[in-house]
């Protein structure tokens, strides 16, 4: 599916007291449902990217990573702590700014990001399997039954689901009662460094203008305190959630 649709151009988002962003309010109101969607900011995209790097000695595709997601910059900063994103059209991996990425769900069965969803389990069980000696080999549907269990019992506590949350568990999912290799993986790792250099993906993705930096929360995705009683204009500061 083209992602050309003259529709989505913009999208309104706010940081939730999960300190995960979600969107307000959108431009495409006819294929897009805002109740509970979710958004993907820079910080958080960087840590999937790391975890995707890391299976790419297994078979990843990384330019699955590209059609599965919307990207969205910072355009300004509104009344009540919200930021409206502005619509581009750059590479997740290889953009010179940081961009939010919105999962491509407007199929959920069979579009770009259920692919993208597909392959990555795959590649993680196909990682499973190699660095941990199981009396069988572990398969794709064990892993999405134990996955699926844990949507639904999030679902009945009325947890909301986040694309961030969906991705990393499959990125990280380990079999309850096993544990991978440490001393393995890193050779693993090593090895794949060998065979190619991501030292220019990995200096295109930490690179983030200052305006970018003050906007999205810290490493552990909360507002310093600083930040929350001094609001300045959108050249500074993070959205003031009090308003």
């Amino acid at each position: 599916m083209k992602k050309t649709g003259p529709s989505l151009d913009w999208c309104i988002v706010r940081l939730g007291k999960d300190e995960k962003w979600w969107i307000d309010s959108i431009s495409d109101k006819e294929n897009w449902d805002t109740d509970d969607l979710g958004i993907i900011d820079p910080k958080q995209f960087l840590y999937i990217n790391e975890l995707i790097d890391s299976m790419t000695e297994f078979g990843l595709d990384s330019q699955l990573v590209d059609e599965a997601f919307f990207t969205f910059e910072i355009a300004e900063e509104l009344e009540g702590g919200l930021i409206k994103l502005l619509r581009v059209r750059d590479s997740l991996l290889k953009a010179e700014d940081m961009l939010f990425a919105l999962p491509d769900v407007l199929d959920e069965e069979k579009g770009p990001y259920a692919d993208f969803l597909n392959h990555i389990s795959k590649v993680r069980v196909s990682m499973l399997n190699e660095l941990i000696e199981f009396n069988e080999p572990y398969t794709q549907e064990e892993m999405e039954e134990v996955l699926a269990e844990k949507e639904n019992n999030d679902f009945l506590e009325a947890k909301r689901s986040h694309f961030s949350e969906e991705l990393i568990s499959i990125l990280e999912f380990v079999p309850e009662g096993f544990a991978i290799d440490s001393d393995l993986e890193e050779d693993v790792e090593k090895s794949a460094e060998k065979v190619e250099d991501y030292s220019d993906l990995e200096t295109d993705l930490v690179e983030v203008s200052e305006k970018e930096e003050k906007l999205l929360p810290d490493e552990d995705l909360k507002w310093e305190e600083e930040e929350r009683e001094e609001t300045t204009p959108y050249e500074g500061g993070a959205p003031d959630e009090s308003k």
